[in-house]
């Protein structure tokens, strides 16, 4: 049992912030999204699918503040004052979501080697081709396992975001990830992945129509123009 990479989660302060970074950074304006009313944020949505990344998407993500509270915390930690106060500065590369269709089985397997990775909550959003349903495993305190370092796991209902996304000039070329125990990988089996054993949890390269960009989750990411508000 493997997993892909489903897609990537880049954080912004606002939805308008993270667009304006897309296409000084990626030289792309990102396509639309739509908004998760359960979690009070929104998006913006851009296939960065390869041959090696089949159906992989990147999205940039906000909190959305024509919502009302979502009276839980929101996922990826995004209410952390310390988050928010970076990405004022300007977006990041965040966090990475893997593709199962065995969501409860998985959850198992992380828990049974003692990791916690949330329980499966079923969302969905309206889009113009109709309404996208799935299931994600989000823990309570909106925190991300192992410090950071556990992807999120989703499960897809009938139709998957790609299915209805332009073709984009982007392309997911490669993706390594660290800090992830044996333990962990051996039940998640990410396909196409590089393991390394030390530096920031995800890094991955882009083929852009500026070249090749390099992004990386933490302190030591290479997320370009910080200087776009």
């Amino acid at each position: 049992m493997t997993t892909a990479l489903d897609h990537l989660v880049i954080a912004a302060h606002t939805l308008e912030q993270g667009a304006a970074w897309c296409q000084a950074t990626l030289g792309v304006v990102p396509g639309p999204g739509g908004r998760h009313a359960f979690m009070a944020t929104h998006n913006r949505l851009l296939r960065i699918d390869s041959a090696g990344f089949a159906q992989a998407y990147l999205e940039i993500i906000a909190i959305d503040p024509e919502a009302p509270p979502p009276g839980r915390p929101r996922w990826f930690g995004l209410d952390e004052p310390a988050l928010q106060a970076r990405l004022r500065q300007a977006p990041r590369l965040l966090h990475a979501v893997l593709r199962t269709p065995h969501i409860e089985m998985l959850r198992w397997g992380l828990v049974n080697v003692g990791v916690q990775p949330g329980e499966p909550m079923a969302a969905e959003r309206d889009t113009p081709a109709g309404l996208l349903r799935w299931r994600i495993l989000l823990r309570d305190d909106g925190a991300i396992a192992l410090n950071g370092a556990l992807p999120t796991l989703i499960e897809w209902g009938a139709v998957h975001p790609t299915a209805n996304l332009p073709a984009s000039p982007l392309a997911l070329r490669s993706a390594t990830v660290a800090g992830l125990p044996e333990r962990v990988r051996q039940v998640l089996r990410p396909r196409g992945w590089t393991v390394a054993e030390a530096g920031p949890a995800l890094q991955v390269v882009l083929d852009t129509p500026l070249g090749a960009v390099t992004l990386c989750t933490g302190d030591a990411n290479a997320n370009a123009n910080p200087a776009i508000a």
